[in-house]
């Protein structure tokens, strides 16, 4: 395996939280949306993240982590009593997403902190490269 390939799983993971850190940022944006409807609610979304090798004529090619899909959360909405609101329904309810702020700024971190990492490893890698070469110069 060639020692460049670190470059393209790193930067693969990079992508992967770049994707995870949107969804999250969208999530906290529309948290405290309303709507009038519990279907017209905004709900979460979540990337399902999928390991992938690579293989041509059984040569490995690499690994990557690829998104395989973001998908939208099957919580109920709130309901608040809020006959004021223009956007209440006949009943005087409007409808909020479920989306636990907490549960969303711990999944900030999370891919911040896999985010930085992978970004080391791409900086480590580059380093003894840059080592290696020396070597040969004295």
């Amino acid at each position: 395996m060639s020692s460049f390939r670190i470059f393209d799983i790193a930067g693969s993971g990079v992508a992967a939280q770049n994707v995870r850190l949107n969804t999250v940022a969208s999530n906290l944006a529309n948290s405290s949306s309303v709507s009038s409807t519990p279907e017209g609610t905004y709900k979460a979304r979540f990337p399902v993240f999928e390991a992938v090798r690579g293989e041509i004529n059984g040569q490995e090619t690499g690994a990557a982590v690829v998104v395989k899909e973001v998908i939208e959360s099957g919580r109920a909405p709130n309901s608040r009593y809020e006959p004021s609101n223009p956007l209440a329904d006949a009943n005087g309810f409007v409808y909020t997403p479920d989306i636990s702020t907490v549960e969303q700024i711990t999944d900030m971190v999370s891919a911040s902190r896999s985010y930085q990492n992978n970004i080391e490893v791409m900086r480590t890698a580059r380093d003894l490269m840059m080592a290696t070469l020396r070597l040969g110069q004295g």
